[in-house]
């Protein structure tokens, strides 16, 4: 098995999908793996240090995926950046597909199985391998991070001889991975925070944080499948719109964190909502990437709205590269390990694995998962399978 680690070619992307650690455990699974140079220069890991775990450096993408039959990546690579790879290589990365099927249906037509690790089931098998949770815990922590530089306040209460300095008021929307993470460390920083879901769930684990709870009586629960809220009657979006407006004037830093995957953020905090804060606040839109929670947030900048700061920054979990890859680069090697025969230490794929039928966009030069064939162009899809023949013999 040979395994190609890429320099990230999309994005200005930071992280890095496998690290020195990842390396040696590749290796014990009779990998090969060769590393492109510099693959990990922004998440602070030298080519020597590749090198020493045991990898194989190389000078070029090229030379890395010469006769590849596994590479691993971040974002969703470009098809014509993967050539020379061997007939029917596994990409195994966060593939974004909604949105951009021309782009899969090409990697299907490069002969690429691809895999979308963003749509890995959870379940308690697949824990270790969730990089939607990994990297949104640490898109919490440093949605945090942010806001309290852009603050320009103290976030603890301080009592000196001087005076006294309240606590910084803190709303968090949305009880997710990211949402407790933010509460627990804008707790950790001393801040008086709240936070709101529209999952009932939700609040015992709000209240664990040592976070006060709110949710409007109108909406008793909105949990849906697969850890995710359903879609609000418009009552209850009403009644929400209506708690949250009066929340938010009274507070200091806003967190938002709904975002479903393959989905346009839902806005939940409007013009309106931010022109009534109090001037210096701030406001952190983690659902930028898919249009933002906040009527004005702006994806990719950092804007200030009626003195009212709107941090729409762009992929989070890279500011903190070195940490986020440590933690993806493990999701991706837990997934690996369950493709290979341990005892011959060989590439075996079960393709009928839970677990890969649910992350499989492409293979032999079709799209086939389900939420992409419809969308894929028609020279990417799967041929239907022929009609039975009827019992006087016509097909």
């Amino acid at each position: 098995m040979k395994i190609a680690i890429l320099r990230e070619r999309v994005g200005d992307e930071p992280r890095v999908a496998a690290t020195p650690e990842t390396v040696a455990k590749l290796l014990g699974l009779g990998a090969e793996v060769s590393v492109e140079a510099g693959a990990g220069e922004h998440s602070r890991i030298s080519d020597a240090a590749y090198a020493e775990a045991g990898a194989t450096m190389a000078g070029s993408a090229a030379e890395a995926l010469k006769g590849a039959e596994v590479i691993f990546t971040v974002r969703r690579p470009r098809a014509a950046d993967l050539d020379g790879a061997g007939t029917g290589a596994l990409v195994i990365g966060m593939m974004d597909p909604f949105g951009h099927e021309d782009d899969i249906a090409a990697l299907a037509g490069a002969g690429l199985s691809t895999f979308a690790m963003e749509f890995m089931p959870r379940i308690t098998r697949a824990q270790v391998m969730d990089v939607l949770s990994s990297q949104a815990n640490l898109a919490g922590y440093q949605a945090v991070i942010d806001a309290a530089a852009q603050y320009e306040r103290a976030l603890p209460m301080m009592m000196t001889a001087a005076g006294t300095v309240r606590a910084a008021k803190v709303f968090v929307m949305g009880a997710g991975v990211a949402g407790l993470q933010a509460i627990a460390t804008a707790r950790r920083l001393g801040a008086a925070v709240s936070a709101t879901d529209v999952r009932a769930v939700a609040g015992e684990q709000v209240e664990s944080l040592g976070a006060k709870f709110i949710m409007t009586e109108a909406l008793k629960d909105a949990s849906g499948t697969g850890g995710y809220a359903r879609e609000l009657t418009d009552a209850e979006k009403a009644s929400q719109a209506e708690l949250v407006a009066g929340h938010i004037a009274k507070q200091d830093i806003v967190i938002t964190t709904a975002l479903i995957p393959g989905r346009p953020a839902p806005q939940l905090v409007t013009r309106a909502m931010v022109e009534s804060m109090a001037p210096g606040s701030v406001i952190v839109d983690l659902a930028a990437e898919r249009g933002g929670n906040v009527e004005l947030t702006a994806p990719g900048e950092v804007i200030v709205h009626n003195d009212v700061t709107i941090i729409g920054t762009l992929n989070l979990p890279g500011k903190i590269a070195a940490t986020a890859s440590q933690l993806y680069a493990k999701n991706l090697l837990a997934f690996f390990e369950t493709m290979v025969d341990k005892e011959n230490k060989a590439l075996a794929v079960n393709w009928e694995d839970q677990l890969v039928t649910a992350t499989l966009l492409t293979r032999d030069g079709a799209v086939v998962h389900p939420n992409l064939v419809d969308a894929a162009p028609a020279a990417a899809k799967a041929p239907a399978a022929p009609e039975a023949a009827s019992k006087d013999g016509d097909a």
